[in-house]
C-alpha cells in the first residue's frame, strides 16, 4: 500500500479566476465568445457558421480555442488574446461579491492565481475587484507558455517556477477537466459547482468559493 504524503500545515492555493472568484457567465463570457467568433471570421475569412464550428471544435479537442488556432492556422497568441479580451466597460460587466476579499484575507497559506485568461484582462479584474493584494503570484496563460488548463504542462511549469510539490497545493476551479488533470498530478481539488454529483477526483464540491473556510479540515 502506497504511503500517503503528509498534508502541509499551510497549503498553497491555486485559484482559477472566471466563474470561480467572480461570475463571468452573465456578461464577460458572452462578450468573449462574440469576440472570438468575429476574430475567426475575420482572420480565417470564413462565414459565421464555419467560425462557430471551428471555435467549438477546438474548444472540445484542446480545451482552448487558442490552441487549435495556433496549431492549425499559425495564429499569433498575443494578437488573438488582445483582440478577444477588450472590455471598455469591464467594471460594469463584473459580477463580484465583496465577501470574496474577506474570505481570501482569512484563508491560511499562500495564494496563486492560475488562469487561462490573458495577463491584461486578469490584472484588470484583480485590480477592479481589489483581489490583487491577496495573491503572491499570478499565472495567466502567457506565464504557462500558452499551455492552458487542462494541459498538464502548464501546471507543471507553475510548480517548477514556484518550487512547489503538487501535494502541497489545492486547486480551486469550476472546470472538471482542469481538476481531473490536477488530481492526476497530485494536487488536492475543490470544485465550485451547484451540481448534485461529485466525481472521485474532486476532494470537495462547494456551491460558492465563499464556503472554503468551512471545509479546510476536509482538505
Amino acid at each position: 500500500m502506497t504511503a500517503r504524503l503528509p498534508r502541509p500545515p499551510r497549503p498553497v492555493w491555486l485559484f482559477d479566476l472566471d466563474n470561480t472568484l467572480h461570475d463571468a457567465s452573465p456578461h464577460i463570457f458572452p462578450h468573449i465568445n462574440r469576440a472570438m467568433q468575429t476574430y475567426i471570421e475575420t482572420h480565417l475569412q470564413v462565414d459565421a457558421e464555419e467560425a462557430g464550428r471551428i471555435r467549438q471544435t477546438y474548444w472540445q479537442r484542446y480545451g482552448a480555442t487558442l490552441l487549435g488556432l495556433m496549431r492549425h492556422h499559425d495564429t499569433d497568441p498575443h494578437h488573438f488574446l488582445w483582440e478577444t479580451h477588450q472590455f471598455p466597460e469591464l467594471q460594469r460587466m463584473l459580477v463580484f461579491k465583496k465577501a470574496v476579499n474577506a474570505m481570501l484575507g482569512k484563508l491560511p497559506g499562500r495564494k496563486i492565481l492560475y488562469s487561462n485568461a490573458p495577463a491584461h484582462y486578469t490584472e484588470a479584474v484583480l485590480d477592479l475587484t481589489g483581489m490583487a493584494r491577496h495573491f503572491d503570484a499570478v499565472y495567466p496563460v502567457e506565464a504557462t507558455r500558452f499551455q492552458p488548463k487542462p494541459d498538464p504542462r502548464g501546471l507543471r511549469h507553475l510548480l517548477r517556477a514556484e518550487n512547489l510539490q503538487a501535494h502541497q497545493c489545492i486547486l480551486v476551479e469550476d472546470s472538471l477537466p482542469n481538476l481531473r488533470t490536477a488530481k492526476r498530478l497530485g494536487t488536492r481539488t475543490v470544485w465550485i459547482s451547484r451540481a448534485s454529483r461529485c466525481p472521485p477526483y474532486v476532494d470537495a464540491r462547494l456551491r460558492s468559493v465563499l464556503e472554503l473556510p468551512r471545509y479546510l479540515r476536509q482538505l
